[in-house]
């Protein structure tokens, strides 16, 4: 395994997957761990949680660097990305331990009450694009249930994951309690049919949680599955254009546009389209393209050159079906000692058809497509016109109109006159093909946990 800049090309850093023997002595060392960290308290496990939040703080400069060398995220979204780490830990070391309380139950006479007791081992899938908050949001609330947590990171982040797993045992957390195992896909299956893996959850494409889910389903393991979107962006004819646009350039760039929940479908009435066009088109180009170690930089790299060229084939099937290019499109100007393979100018479409790849298929990268609608009815119609379902950003001057349109899109969350995005007091997930389960809230802890009736007669 090997992790390449992918600003640059050089090779940083290669790994040897773990064999067979290793990989049994990291599942035992963290049953071992498990069995100890779950006679603990509550209080006393959210108590390390804040230790790591603390230490996230204090290090995010540093961690940050080695998720930019990684993957290629701007190193400014790379320090917010530890930060919210440490503010999902901070979240579920004050708000875990009353999730996890005991519920007496009225049933008139006896006694009744619901535990929330941890499942045990948990297995978890992650991906390379957010490649710390992606394993917190997760990890946060399945350590504070008391469960134990092996992960496997992608090849390009074993850095980032390295570094999770030094953390864990410098603020205090049981050796094996939060662990990485280095294997290639192939070594997936048996770990998740091992009999003391309890859960598996998976961040990642469509194809990603088909294999796990099939796989947990064979071996009867909860699972839980936060994968691709398609997320509709709709913009109503009485809406702020100024705002929708900048906060619809931030969703589609964020992250050089890889993010499972940006904005991808611009869903516009058409009174308003071609204001709108004008607006969003003139963000994207004016956004900072470079090297992601630079403050300022707003859009580095993709994360592979196969990622790009998979972006560059949809633009190109979607301008033979049709659209328009108003911006971007190709290789965007870099200065020298970068390596070109990896970026992509931040693209605009317009004139797409709802049959044409930027609308049909996921496309993780800088690229907005616009597709224009009569009305509120048809941009509802065209917003649900997909198998994926994570998020939706709806834009109006009426919060109740909002609120009403929000009560018909098929998604995991509606988000009014802002961006879709994550936080750990409410819920994430989607429907369809983007998967099921929870994470964050209180709905992502008991993802994790036994909830177990006692009855005393």
């Amino acid at each position: 395994m090997q992790s390449i800049n992918p600003a640059t090309g050089a090779l940083l850093r290669s790994y040897t997957p773990h064999t067979p023997a290793q990989v049994e002595e990291r599942i035992r060392a963290a049953v071992n761990a498990q069995r100890e960290w779950s006679r603990r308290a509550p209080r006393d496990r959210g108590a390390l949680l804040k230790r790591i939040a603390a230490l996230l703080i204090e290090r995010s400069h540093p961690l940050a660097a080695i998720m930019t060398e990684e993957m290629g995220k701007p190193i400014a979204e790379a320090v917010a990305e530890v930060r919210k780490c440490a503010w999902v830990c901070a979240h579920y070391c004050e708000e875990g331990p009353g999730m996890l309380a005991t519920e007496s139950i009225e049933v008139g006479g006896p006694e009744a009450m619901v535990r929330y007791d941890p499942l045990g081992l948990v297995f978890a899938v992650m991906p390379w694009n957010f490649p710390f908050w992606q394993v917190f949001r997760m990890a946060a609330p399945a350590l504070v249930a008391g469960n134990a947590l092996l992960v496997k990171h992608a090849p390009n982040t074993q850095g980032c994951m390295k570094a999770m797993e030094d953390l864990a045992l410098e603020a205090g957390l049981p050796p094996g309690l939060l662990s990485s195992l280095v294997i290639d896909v192939d070594q997936v299956p048996a770990v998740i049919h091992d009999p003391r893996i309890a859960a598996v959850t998976v961040t990642g494409s469509e194809r990603a949680g088909a294999a796990v889910a099939s796989e947990a389903g064979r071996a009867l393991k909860k699972a839980v599955l936060e994968l691709g979107g398609s997320d509709p962006f709709i913009v109503l004819e009485d809406a702020d254009l100024d705002a929708a646009a900048a906060a619809g350039v931030t969703s589609r760039c964020l992250n050089s546009g890889q993010s499972c929940c940006a904005a991808k479908r611009f869903v516009v009435v058409e009174s308003v389209a071609e204001a709108f066009e004008g607006k969003l088109a003139a963000g994207m180009a004016a956004l900072r393209i470079g090297d992601p170690m630079e403050p300022g930089i707003q859009v580095g790299p993709m994360a592979r050159p196969d990622l790009r060229d998979a972006l560059d084939d949809q633009v190109k099937r979607s301008l033979a079906a049709g659209a328009r290019v108003l911006t971007g499109g190709g290789p965007p100007q870099l200065s020298e000692g970068l390596d070109p393979s990896s970026y992509f100018a931040p693209t605009v479409l317009t004139g797409v058809s709802l049959d044409s790849p930027a609308a049909t298929e996921e496309t993780f990268g800088p690229l907005a497509a616009v597709i224009r609608v009569k009305d509120e009815a048809e941009a509802i119609a065209v917003a649900n016109d997909t198998e994926y379902g994570l998020a939706a950003s709806v834009w109006t001057a009426d919060r109740a109109r909002g609120k009403r349109i929000a009560a018909q899109l098929h998604t995991g969350g509606v988000f009014i006159n802002k961006m879709a995005g994550s936080d750990p007091r409410v819920p994430f997930g989607g429907v369809g093909k983007s998967g099921y389960g929870r994470e964050l809230g209180v709905w992502g802890l008991r993802e994790f946990v036994n909830v177990k009736t006692v009855w005393v007669e």
